[in-house]
């Protein structure tokens, strides 16, 4: 496997097409007024089991050979890539081994059972998920499909910014989340194929901000524990996302929990729809530097719309 191509990713988005949604563009003028920009929001929380994950799990799935297919696929995933995993296994009517640190969400446990996932529980550290996975690629033979450190996985991801360029041409930012850096690497290969006057940043929370050290640093930075509410976004890069991001990415702005919140009430109460925190945290990243923004046309990815209704009430009151 090498670094996504222009055709690849085109191949990819042709590939993937029948098997996801092909997500709406949306615009609020008070939004707008608010931010002092022109902002797009691509809506990934409309995809396929709630999040932009279903592009890249099912590339990587329909690239297996019929030799991988056989023994099924296995992955770590505190949530959106185990369900988009076990949906594409569901899809070729193959196994889906998942691993998951006991404290994720429920509503994510029942999304990957859902779609006929086996599910092995494990502590909640990076240690254990990797060690769990070894024994069950081990004891199974299944192809393991990393959430973010896979070209294919990768090349999925980026057909969401391919589309966004396609229905918005001359987009003067394009803003991703970062966590391990799928989505962002992907996003950032799609600008330099399809829009390469666009410049592409990040938005991270500032209590997981490895991405941005990293980006200082020149090297990969380790995640340490953080308490941040973006629990999507609390991996450290891998050694094949950040080249590509530590060329490809402008810059990476950092928000704080309050922050974050304060973009998700703007996005639930004017556009009207569902996201999660994590993927609040681009838009947070525009609110919080407006003047880098003004009058500029923006894009930013909503990333996923996977909320737990319980947890979330908590954080507006």
């Amino acid at each position: 496997m090498s670094i996504p191509s222009k055709d690849s990713i085109t191949a990819a988005h042709e590939r993937i097409k029948s098997y996801i949604h092909r997500t709406p563009v949306m615009t609020s003028a008070s939004v707008d007024e608010m931010a002092g920009c022109h902002l797009f929001f691509k809506c990934e929380n409309f995809q396929k089991v709630g999040a932009f994950k279903a592009r890249g799990a099912m590339n990587a799935a329909l690239k297996l050979s019929p030799e991988q297919r056989v023994k099924g696929v296995a992955t770590h995933s505190s949530g959106n890539h185990a369900q988009a995993l076990a949906r594409a296994a569901k899809i070729l009517g193959i196994k889906s081994f998942i691993v998951m640190p006991r404290t994720a969400p429920e509503i994510k446990k029942r999304g990957v059972r859902g779609y006929g996932g086996e599910i092995f529980e494990c502590e909640p550290t990076l240690a254990a998920r990797e060690s769990t996975l070894a024994e069950v690629v081990k004891k199974t033979g299944a192809t393991e499909i990393h959430p973010f450190n896979n070209y294919d996985v990768m090349e999925g991801q980026a057909t969401c910014a391919k589309e966004l360029f396609e229905e918005v041409p001359d987009l003067d930012y394009i803003i991703a989340p970062v966590g391990g850096g799928g989505l962002l690497s992907g996003t950032a290969l799609a600008t330099k194929y399809f829009s390469p006057k666009t410049i592409v940043i990040a938005g991270e929370p500032a209590l997981a901000n490895d991405a941005f050290r990293s980006m200082q640093s020149g090297k990969i930075e380790p995640a340490s524990p953080s308490t941040s509410i973006a629990d999507g976004l609390l991996t450290s890069l891998g050694d094949k996302t950040f080249p590509i991001i530590y060329e490809n990415v402008k810059e990476i702005i950092t928000v704080t929990d309050e922050e974050i919140i304060a973009a998700m009430q703007i996005i639930w109460e004017r556009l009207k729809i569902i996201i999660e925190t994590s993927c609040a945290v681009p838009f947070a990243a525009v609110m919080k530097d407006k003047s880098k923004f003004a009058s500029k046309k923006v894009g930013i990815i909503f990333s996923g719309g996977n909320v737990d209704l319980n947890k979330v009430g908590k954080l507006f009151s």
